[in-house]
């Protein structure tokens, strides 16, 4: 089993930035695919970034590209999400999640976190 917590959400301004984190434990996570959705009020849970094992490679949705940098620590069975220029759009409830393959990390991993709430008021 595999557990997943997220902290670091909040509110901020648009413009600003936040930083995600993804504590796990259980079984080997360090071997396994990570990433993270986010669903807003009214809408479906759609994919946002994930990392391959290693963190050698990394894929993001169009929406956020060039804004969100996803990254891992192994040694500290941790995930981030480094949010820059945040817009209102931006905000939902932010997922964090883990997949022993990368595949289906880009659409329904296995593995969820409980979420955590990122406003960004206007």
């Amino acid at each position: 089993q595999v557990q997943l917590v997220e902290s670091g959400g909040g509110l901020v301004q648009a413009g600003g930035s936040l930083r995600l984190s993804c504590a796990a434990s259980g079984r080997i996570v360090s071997s396994y695919a990570m990433g993270w959705f986010r669903q807003a009020p009214g809408k479906e849970r759609e994919f946002v970034a994930a990392i391959t094992w290693s963190g050698g490679n990394t894929d993001y949705a169009d929406s956020v590209k060039g804004r969100f940098t996803i990254s891992r620590s192994n040694a500290k069975n941790t995930e981030y999400l480094q949010m820059n220029s945040l817009k209102p759009e931006d905000t939902a409830v932010y997922y964090c999640a883990a997949d022993p393959h990368y595949g289906p990390m880009l659409t329904w991993p296995r593995y969820w976190g409980q979420g955590t709430q990122v406003t960004v008021s206007s």
